[in-house]
């Protein structure tokens, strides 16, 4: 899984920039990318989910979106899209609400039993939803916290990520 999270004042040299990103494009299986940060990468005129589809072209599997409090969407197998909404959140500090969406993520692909190349080649529209959902979900509540503080394991003992059958509950 790769989350470029640019940060634009820090590229000296961004035609060198843009060629390991598309080295780490090539290598990786599920590409998360911010609004924003899509926006860099493939500037124009294209809608979000056209960039996202750009981007699967280039190498992942699996490309998710995300947008802040206008929620998450995966483009994954034939063209599949998943979208969910944000979880509503008090929100405080939202610095590490990516970091803990993206472990809420791989957390659920390994609970669901598909964090495997296979696995994402493979993954179900209904897995991928929970998936988003339980991201989604811990990130919400890293973001109603100040600082970098993501969701302790006993504050979500009313969460389960998807189970391998694509059942889940929140």
């Amino acid at each position: 899984m790769v989350d470029p999270n640019i940060r634009q004042s820090f590229i000296r040299d961004v035609d060198r920039y843009r060629t390991r990103l598309d080295s780490l494009l090539a290598a990786c299986d599920i590409l998360k990318v911010s609004d924003e940060d899509l926006d860099w990468i493939v500037p124009g005129p294209l809608s979000l989910i056209e960039k996202a589809k750009e981007l699967r072209l280039k190498g992942p599997e699996m490309v998710i979106l995300t947008r802040g409090k206008d929620g998450a969407t995966a483009i994954f197998g034939k063209e599949e899209l998943v979208a969910v909404p944000a979880y509503k959140a008090h929100v405080v500090d939202t610095v590490g609400a990516g970091d803990t969406f993206n472990a809420g993520v791989l957390a659920a692909l390994s609970g669901a039993g598909v964090l495997s190349k296979a696995g994402i080649e493979n993954v179900t529209a209904s897995v991928v939803e929970g998936v988003l959902k339980f991201g989604a979900q811990v990130a919400s509540i890293n973001v109603s916290r100040s600082g970098a503080n993501p969701p302790w394991a006993h504050e979500l003992s009313e969460m389960t990520p998807p189970s391998p059958n694509g059942k889940h509950t929140y």
